[in-house]
């Protein structure tokens, strides 16, 4: 049973400096008959989960919030304030439930196809832990952004490349072509139409990646309302860890709120892809009116043009880098000039673009490649500058402040943005690859006898690369394929170590080494992701290298080598034509299939809540980040409800849920802090936050953390492949992990458990006795209030404590 009344009557809006109205009548007169009760505030983590599911009843009503997050409460809870806490045994119990944030609608399923964006915007939070250098530190953001701003080109010149180039230039213009597709006979030469010029024909095929520019345009604006507009707590900056010397960043008011910085790079990015059209429209009619016998006007007008393209190319740079996100305070502002002329004016040069391009040229004749195809050689290239420059950016600050688990020391940031290059090259050139291939005839492109239709020799290049880099992978896998295999015969020694006076058997002793080894690998995965970084940059090099220096596609220029080695470069440039248009539609097959599967949506939903956590701070377009809705829920309501009713509070978090949690306890006012209790489990803070985004999750915010919260518990197993243990060092107040929990419960058939216990890995850590246990400490932990009236509450008379535990 679900209801959407806020039966609470909880503050749920912003307010003055985040406090909430005075107590009514009735919470007064609760808090005179007895302590208030305690609260558990559960979040679920990747995946989704239901209120039912969460709360053990399928009676449940939601207390605040709405459709796609909200709290919710068991219905015999729903009034828990009004009774006294005697009349309970346990805390009362919350569930907020975020799930739909990230899965709950199907269409979310197609940002996979923007998979290269999301992946960009994360390196901007991988940089390493050394605040005190705000020049190295402004310098790797502002690289990562221009980064960034080069695969939204990538992809708008690879529409351009399908669109302009293969379809309305190379086959439109080749009778033989075009006669076979009967929707290109209007632009076909030989019926002499109005379409028949090459300029008209790319300026009608500029139609497609300008509605695509606009398309991700107005996503990006609509998910921003829908998600990530919730205005957080207004407090002083001081108030954020005022006894550290740095304060941690997700500690900062303005952290959850990036409006300003999301609007002007969307503009930036709108405006970029506009003139990625307005460029290669340009160049192909400006290359005609330079040959002999052009038009002068026209000559004239296309110079004009060039260098009117060149001076908003050069704003969009300056927006792009100018300023960063302002974290230090709630920023509500807007550039209304930037965020409207930016973008207007360059699709107002596209516009001129369009129409200088359609002019009447009776002697302009279409061959070959558009004009300025060499445009993803001199992407790449740029793309590999930036990446080395984000490396020694990287390098610098980790040898400021190195921190032993901080992956590739200090490199996983630029590894990353590799990645990110080379999957926006893979998307980009898989569809110019297939289209090509479609309208060749089925010849691998650039390899048939009338190659009418070839794509980019860059593209080709790359394409033969791919195999390689399988290989690379493949190999890679096999190494920790073996290195598990060999962890998992070194346990098989100590299994049962864990369970004294039980019988040995070796299928139940196999699977949990097993499970454990498996799970170890998450620590390994630098030496996956480093691997592959370095032999994508060397791939990368080697295709601008071969493609600039042959001419030809790698088939071709294998020609007259030795048969082996030109078998292998036809056989690889085939196989990765195939493999770049399967990438592309695998991930159009997984969003289709996400659309008509709830299970699918949900597994795809949980690449989302790892890969949208931060807010977009390089990408406009990447996916919307959810915990710039999840973490203001969570800290307003917390502030109102401790406020309000004086009681205890835990927050308990599971997997990504522990992230949320950890995040809205920093953005706490220090007197509510002091009395809310932290409980994480199956917790990647540290396993994998920590070690890849340290400048955020790393030792330093940690203790700080630490430090502020009243008491904090972490539960971990070693068979869980996603949490782990916090690492705080000794000496620093009390323990936040608890040993090893065991699992399973049980080797073998027990009184408690007369059937086999399952391995249970990451999931339902809430079944381990330990949990209630852990839960009822950490409470006990906690002050107990006294009894006040509002304006005690308001005023901030009630102590919070030191957070010592």
């Amino acid at each position: 049973m679900t209801d959407t009344a806020d039966v609470t009557g909880e503050a749920g809006g912003p307010g003055t400096a985040g406090v909430p109205a005075a107590a009514p009548e009735g919470d007064r007169a609760a808090r005179a008959a007895g302590p208030p009760p305690d609260l558990e505030l559960l979040v679920h983590g990747v995946g989704g989960a239901t209120p039912q599911e969460m709360l053990g009843d399928p009676r449940t009503v939601r207390v605040t919030g709405d459709e796609t997050a909200g709290v919710h409460r068991r219905t015999d809870e729903a009034d828990a304030e009004t009774r006294p806490r005697e009349d309970r045994e346990s805390p009362v119990r919350e569930a907020y439930v975020w799930s739909n944030l990230t899965s709950g609608n199907s269409s979310r399923a197609l940002w996979l196809l923007l998979l290269p964006f999301m992946v960009a915007n994360l390196v901007h939070w991988m940089r390493p832990a050394a605040d005190r250098s705000e020049r190295t530190v402004r310098g790797y953001g502002l690289l990562v952004r221009l980064v960034a701003l080069s695969l939204t080109v990538t992809l708008i010149a690879g529409a351009c490349e399908v669109a302009l180039d293969l379809v309305a230039w190379q086959c439109a213009g080749a009778d033989a072509c075009a006669g076979e597709k009967s929707w290109l006979g209007f632009m076909a030469p030989g019926n002499h139409g109005w379409w028949s010029q090459p300029g008209r024909r790319i300026a009608l095929a500029a139609v497609l990646p300008t509605a695509l520019t606009g398309l991700l345009w107005y996503l990006s604006n609509r998910t921003w309302s829908a998600y990530e507009s919730q205005s957080p707590l207004e407090r002083p900056v001081d108030e954020c860890a005022p006894e550290a010397g740095n304060r941690p960043g997700l500690c900062l008011p303005g952290f959850w709120y990036g409006r300003r910085i999301v609007a002007r790079l969307r503009a930036a990015h709108t405006a970029a892809g506009f003139l990625t059209i307005a460029a290669a429209v340009t160049t192909a009619a400006a290359t005609q009116d330079r040959r002999p016998g052009g038009s002068a006007p026209l000559d004239a007008a296309g110079w004009a043009l060039l260098v009117l393209l060149a001076a908003v190319a050069v704003a969009v740079v300056f927006v792009v880098c100018h300023r960063g996100r302002s974290e230090t305070r709630v920023d509500g502002t807007l550039d209304k000039i930037t965020i409207t002329a930016l973008p207007g004016t360059a699709l107002g040069v596209l516009v001129l673009s369009v129409l200088h391009a359609a002019w009447s040229r009776p002697e302009w004749v279409s061959h070959g490649k558009l004009p300025g195809n060499q445009t993803f050689c001199v992407l790449a290239i740029g793309q590999g500058v930036l990446i080395l420059m984000i490396a020694g950016c990287s390098l610098v600050l980790y040898r400021a402040a190195p921190a032993g688990r901080t992956p590739l020391y200090g490199l996983a940031g630029p590894a990353v943005a590799t990645l990110a290059c080379g999957l926006g090259a893979v998307l980009a050139g898989g569809v110019a690859q297939r289209i090509a291939d479609w309208l060749d005839g089925g010849a691998t492109p650039g390899m048939g006898e009338r190659p009418e239709v070839a794509p980019p020799l860059l593209l080709s290049w790359l394409a033969t690369a791919i195999p390689l880099l399988l290989l690379a992978l493949l190999l890679l896998v096999l190494v920790f394929a073996v290195r598990v295999w060999r962890v998992r015969a070194r346990l098989l020694e100590t299994i049962m170590d864990g369970y004294p006076g039980e019988r040995p058997d070796g299928v139940r002793t196999r699977r949990i080494a097993g499970t454990i080894a498996r799970a170890g690998v998450t620590d390994s995965a630098p030496w996956i992701v480093g691997p592959i970084a370095l032999c994508t940059l060397l791939a990368g090099g080697l295709a601008v290298t071969g493609a600039w220096a042959t001419g030809q596609v790698p088939g071709r220029a294998a020609d007259g080598t030795p048969g082996l080695v030109d078998a292998a470069a036809q056989t690889c440039q085939a196989i990765g034509s195939w493999l770049m248009g399967l990438a592309f539609l695998m991930l159009v097959t997984w969003a289709r299939r996400a659309y008509r599967s709830p299970s699918a949506r949900r597994t795809i939903g949980i690449l989302w809540d790892v890969g949208t956590f931060w807010p977009r701070a390089a990408h406009p377009f990447a996916p919307p980040c959810y915990a710039e809705r999840a973490v203001p829920d969570l800290t307003w309501r917390m502030e109102t409800w401790t406020r309000r009713h004086g009681g205890r509070l835990v927050i308990s978090g599971h997997s990504q849920g522990s992230v949320l949690a950890a995040a809205a306890v920093w953005q706490l006012d220090p007197g509510t802090r002091g009395r809310v209790a932290l409980l994480t489990y199956g917790s990647p803070v540290e396993r994998l936050y920590g070690r890849w985004f340290p400048a955020y999750f790393g030792p330093g915010p940690l203790l700080s953390l630490h430090g502020e919260v009243r008491c904090w518990r972490n539960l971990w197993r070693y068979t869980d492949p996603i949490g782990g243990p916090i690492r705080l060092p000794d000496g620093t107040g009390p323990e936040v992990d608890r040993g090893a929990l065991k699992d399973p419960l049980a080797y073998g058939r027990t009184p408690e458990h007369p059937l086999p216990a399952p391995i249970l890995g990451h999931s339902e850590y809430q079944a381990d006795p330990v949990f209630d246990e852990e839960r009822a400490a950490l409470l006990a932990r906690l002050p107990e209030q006294p009894c006040s009236t509002p304006g005690e509450e308001e005023s901030g008379q009630i102590s919070s404590g030191r957070s010592s535990g």
